[in-house]
């Protein structure tokens, strides 16, 4: 139950990642609807068919429908009080990172899946829902963005939970203070500018 609790939490912040989005390209309130199912489930349904666990959980049980018409709702009646798009897109979409990263290694623990592929599927789970988002809405993903990092704290929290549950160390509260520290990463990265080096060099210096 605990970890269906954080698995809802994690599509409702992707889905108002998604809305947003959906407002900021001046989309209509049924593309706003329509992005932030595809945030906050798109990395859930790839991770359920990859486990062949049956039809995924998001067509299986209606409550996973209910995070994104929830913040397609808070996006359109601006009880979020948004007024900086962007910058609370990112804070959202770091908590879904962070709490999915976390939950899509534990759901691939539980499937049988050995510890590395399982926190394999973990990143899976926390990128793919925003990758999703970004390229229906004609953006540059967030994934690809040299500015701040994104996969590398999805790595971590994802490898850290698969360890701390191989060890039989991992409880609700550790795998609240992983998700915590793979949010914060992001957040700091963002606020810093960290980049991770590039896949090689610049056209300017390549010469050609």
């Amino acid at each position: 139950m605990t970890l269906m609790i954080l698995d809802l939490i994690g599509i409702f912040f992707f889905a108002v990642s998604g809305s947003l989005l959906a407002a900021r390209r001046n989309f209509d309130i049924v593309g706003s609807l329509l992005l932030g199912s595809l945030a906050g489930l798109g990395g859930g349904v790839a991770r359920d068919l990859i486990i062949d666990q049956g039809v995924p959980k998001a067509f299986a049980d209606p409550v996973y429908l209910l995070p994104p018409l929830l913040a397609a709702g808070l996006v359109f009646t601006h009880a979020l009080g948004v007024q900086r798009y962007r910058r609370t897109l990112l804070v959202f979409d770091a908590a879904g990172l962070a709490l999915f990263c976390v939950t899509g290694t534990l759901t691939a623990l539980q499937a049988g899946l050995h510890p590395v592929p399982a926190a394999l599927l973990g990143v899976t789970t926390a990128v793919g829902g925003g990758l999703l988002r970004d390229v229906v809405a004609n953006e540059v993903p967030q994934l690809f963005n040299p500015r701040g990092v994104y996969a590398v704290p999805a790595m971590l929290g994802a490898g850290l939970a698969s360890g701390l549950s191989v060890t039989g160390l991992f409880n609700p509260a550790v795998g609240i203070g992983v998700a915590v520290l793979v949010f914060a990463l992001r957040i700091l990265s963002l606020r810093y500018g960290w980049r991770i080096p590039l896949a090689g060099r610049t056209v300017a210096s390549a010469g050609d």
